[in-house]
């Protein structure tokens, strides 16, 4: 399947209708991220069929030349944000990896859907988009790979990305749950839970190709 068929029920609603109206006013409107042709980039770049991983994200960085449609990524052009910075601090202890590029390209094309749950940002303004009415889309993504896939990784990291553990059957699928990189939780449990290497662990087990972090 792809994410054509998948997406068919929903992007015909009159539901999704209202929120691209609303998005559309809202670029048109107001300096928004990430730019408009890369709002559903994490699913161009990761097929359906092809998805190992989901990393569900809360909305994209609000500031400029950041956020480039992949949740946690950013541009080559700016500084690497603080939790981007401890994700590749614990890749670094878990897997003795050293990243030397900040846009997360190479993963998405390996399988990781780096799903944001809010997929729109306001300038300067975090999470200005959570009523827009994403939500609604991204939890039913979720839920598609969680019916139609089997032994997905789905990592929830903080309490946000906790509560879509409800859309996911836990029996057909691994769940890595921890604190959330940000440096306000990161020494409340992310640092040291090594998720890189039990995602390989996992995906080895069932004989699917690990990723190359």
């Amino acid at each position: 399947m792809n994410w054509t068929e998948i997406l068919s029920p929903i992007k015909s609603s009159a539901y999704f209708e209202q929120l691209w109206e609303k998005v559309e006013a809202a670029y048109a409107t107001e300096k928004c991220f990430p730019p408009k042709d890369q709002i559903f980039r994490a699913l161009e770049l990761t097929p359906f069929d092809q998805i190992k991983v989901v990393i569900i994200g809360q909305d994209p960085y609000h500031n400029d030349d950041q956020a480039n449609g992949l949740c946690f990524s950013v541009s080559e052009k700016v500084k690497a944000p603080p939790s981007l910075k401890n994700i590749f601090k614990e890749l670094k202890d878990d897997l003795d990896v050293e990243r030397s590029q900040q846009e997360l390209d190479d993963w998405a094309k390996q399988g990781v859907l780096l799903l944001n749950a809010t997929l729109t940002v306001k300038a300067h303004s975090p999470n200005a988009h959570k009523d827009l009415g994403w939500d609604k889309f991204t939890n039913f993504i979720i839920k598609e790979i969680s019916e139609k896939k089997e032994q997905v990784v789905f990592v929830l990291w903080g309490a946000f990305a906790q509560k879509k553990e409800e859309l996911i059957n836990s029996s057909q699928h691994f769940i890595i749950k921890s604190a959330h990189p940000s440096p306000f939780s990161v020494y409340c449990g992310f640092y040291g839970s090594k998720p890189f290497s039990q995602i390989n662990d996992y995906l080895i087990s069932n004989g699917k190709t690990p990723i190359w972090w």
